[in-house]
């Protein structure tokens, strides 16, 4: 007998694995009592066994209305939510859009249905309907974008501002005009009673 090498058995090596991998679009809908509130498409999704939270990348949501209308949406390179639909938070190249008109760029927004407020900490660009450029850092809105505020150090560059004023003050003007005149004629009224 001569010497043979002896192959010993290499021990099987453990390689942790999402338990749900998609690599191809993706679509989760999200309803509050019966009605649509927001679809979420994405191109990869992935779920770990030991946590409710999924990763997707890109997130893609459109969020809708009462009847069942897209009103809003918001876009991000990735995102995180958990299986229960509590919290959506996306990041990186973060753009939404009101259903009043106005885009809202950050870092990030995170959604959290105990409070169904939409908010981030972070560095915020706002472009309202009528144009007018907001920025600063934080940012809180409802769920909906319909109602949102800058938190700090806020800065912004309005659109056409002295033509709004001038307008703003004329319809004033003329609301204080038929308020006076709507008030002298029961005056004269009495005068001419005497």
């Amino acid at each position: 007998m001569g010497c043979a090498e002896i192959e010993e058995e290499k021990p099987w090596i453990h390689v942790d694995r999402p338990q749900m991998l998609f690599t191809d679009t993706t679509l989760m809908d999200s309803y509050d009592k019966g009605v649509l509130s927001w679809k979420l498409k994405t191109a990869y999704l992935e779920r770990w066994s030991n946590t409710e939270e999924v990763f997707v990348r890109p997130v893609l949501v459109d969020i809708y209305d009462s009847l069942g209308e897209r009103s809003a949406f918001l876009r991000a390179d990735s995102g995180r939510l958990d299986m229960k639909f509590t919290y959506v938070y996306a990041y990186g190249h973060v753009y939404a859009l009101t259903p009043k008109g106005a885009s809202v760029r950050a870092d990030s927004l995170l959604w959290n249905k105990k409070d169904n407020l939409v908010k981030t900490e972070s560095y915020v660009r706002v472009v309202s309907e009528d144009g007018d450029v907001l920025q600063g850092k934080g940012f809180e809105s409802d769920a909906k974008m319909d109602n949102w505020k800058i938190l700090s150090n806020i800065t912004g560059i309005f659109q056409d501002a002295a033509n709004r004023i001038k307008e703003e003050d004329k319809a004033k003007a003329e609301e204080i005009e038929k308020r006076d005149s709507a008030a002298a004629v029961p005056q004269q009224a009495e005068e001419h009673k005497e």
